[in-house]
């Protein structure tokens, strides 16, 4: 099998591509037998078939196998919907979208044209769970190997309701999947623990009535590489600009995930932009430095997040209260300092909200420039942007008062959006001010007087106000002052310092992973 330099190289072509497809023995099983056994499956029973597809090279041949055997039947034996489900985190590296874009609007075309059942579909997480939604309105830290809080919102739930749909339509339904054995054995892992006895399917492990089918488990990327590039591109067009993508990088793919065991996309060609899981992007910034230099600007902002995630820079950039008002130190914070005495070391919360605005405006800037080469060039959706500036006038620990979105918006683009008018009541920067300036003279902390106002405002003109009172009791009883002072008290919890431990063990465990790998 030619290795995968090879496979890369511009003079890697066939003189007849289907002659050579045909002569195929990816994991030593000739090809046509492989798609003997998709088309036996195709004719087993009537569960519709769901592709996942991101577009990368495994998740490609996948497609690529079952849309050559769908041609190869003939108009009556047709029966079984096939969908083919993408997942844009609304982050996705631009590149591969208009790639990925491009290939759905030839599966669709194709798939009509020659009356083939298969229809190209693209999933999307809800507004409320979307990256900038989450990281700039809510403040939560970006993503690390042990908190990728990504993966579940944009991924997993999208693609999982797109199949729990089918179920509920269909009863029951097969997902196929381009996952290989020798991308992750933890993956192999679990496929093979839910393998159905005498079949190629395995029970999905979350989703009932869902079955999972690799075909191209066994093979290597090697052989992944050799089908793409000389079996003909069924639905028309050339695997040539996948190649090019890939060519220059060691990178991987982010596959279509279905549950956690899914393997991390981290430092994948095929992910968000935004991917801060591991320190350094190498599969972006290959893509600038092979002429994509419209994207530096995008890995300098990815980059900047990633520093906020260097341990001893946390407590700089993020709130020491969490989202719940309270201060909580970590279960092995208590550690001695040279006199004896005990150090309590906190968990920071989300991510100040100066941050955040400045954040905001420079996606914004990026975008408003980028649209000059692209005019449906997009970062951030308005829809994204409205639902930010509603959790900034609710944040719990720093509502906006003034309503700065609105402000950094017109700098920007010189215009205004089309703005939910505020709450009667709302207070604005002068007020903020006067009780700055009050808090300061009777020793009260001005966040704990702005949440009481906010309180009473959101219960006005309401004929009874129950519940109020425990609100109160609520609010009073988060934690106000500095960090110093409340780590000095005796009644600091410590049922949010898990994630500290978790770190730190997860790290160990990658650091032995990449010494076993060498």
């Amino acid at each position: 099998m030619r290795e995968v330099a090879s496979a890369m190289n511009d003079e890697f072509l066939y003189e007849s591509a289907e002659e050579q497809a045909v002569e195929l023995s990816p994991a030593g099983r000739p090809l046509t037998d492989l798609l003997a056994e998709i088309k036996n499956l195709y004719f087993e029973d009537d569960r519709p078939w769901v592709i996942g597809f991101s577009g990368g090279k495994d998740s490609t041949a996948v497609l690529q196998l079952v849309y050559t055997v769908l041609t190869s039947l003939s108009s009556d034996q047709r029966q079984k919907p096939v969908f083919v489900v993408s997942s844009d985190t609304r982050v996705e590296t631009p590149v591969v979208v208009d790639l990925l874009s491009q290939t759905l609007g030839e599966l669709n075309e194709s798939a009509e044209l020659n009356r083939i059942p298969l229809t190209a579909h693209t999933v999307q997480p809800e507004v409320d769970e979307s990256f900038w939604v989450n990281l700039l309105g809510k403040g939560y830290a970006a993503p690390t190997k042990s908190f990728r809080w990504c993966t579940e919102r944009m991924k997993i739930n999208p693609i999982n309701a797109f199949i729990t749909d089918k179920v509920a339509k269909y009863g029951e339904v097969v997902v196929i999947l381009g996952a290989r054995k020798a991308e992750s054995s933890t993956r192999a892992q679990v496929l093979a623990k839910h393998r159905i006895d005498g079949s190629r399917l395995a029970k999905h492990t979350s989703l009932p009535n869902a079955y999972v089918y690799t075909p191209i488990d066994d093979w290597s990327a090697d052989e992944v590489w050799e089908y793409l590039m000389s079996a003909p591109r069924p639905w028309g067009g050339t695997n040539r600009p996948l190649l090019e993508l890939y060519k220059g990088s060691n990178a991987g793919e982010c596959p279509i995930v279905i549950d956690t065991s899914t393997p991390s996309c981290g430092n994948s060609r095929f992910g968000c932009w935004t991917c801060t899981v591991v320190t350094e992007d190498k599969a972006m910034e290959s893509l600038v430095e092979q002429g994509e230099e419209w994207m530096k600007p995008l890995l300098e902002f990815r980059n900047l997040l990633a520093e906020t995630t260097i341990p001893e820079r946390k407590n700089e950039f993020r709130n020491f209260r969490r989202r719940t008002g309270r201060v909580t130190i970590a279960r092995r914070g208590l550690q001695e300092d040279e006199q004896g005495n005990l150090i309590k070391k906190h968990v920071p919360g989300p991510y100040w909200m100066r941050y955040r605005r400045d954040w905001l405006e420079r996606i914004l800037t990026l975008q408003r420039d980028l649209s000059e080469r692209d005019p449906e060039f997009e970062l951030i959706a308005e829809e994204e942007i409205h639902a930010i500036r509603r959790e900034w006038l609710n944040d719990p620990n720093e509502p906006d008062w003034e309503d700065c979105l609105p402000a950094i918006y017109r700098r920007v683009y010189d215009r205004d959006l089309d703005w939910i008018e505020r709450d009667a009541g709302a207070f604005s920067q002068m007020d903020t001010e006067i009780l700055e300036e009050l808090g300061h003279t009777y020793g009260v902390p001005t966040a704990l007087v702005q949440k009481l106002l906010d309180l009473t405002v959101s219960m006005d003109g309401l004929a009874k106000r129950r519940g109020m009172s425990d609100q109160i009791h609520s609010t009073l009883s988060q934690d106000w002052g500095s960090l110093a002072s409340i780590l000095e008290s005796e009644d600091v919890p410590q049922d949010g310092g898990y994630q500290e431990e978790i770190d730190s063990l997860y790290e160990a465990l990658t650091q032995l992973k990449d010494e076993f790998n060498r």
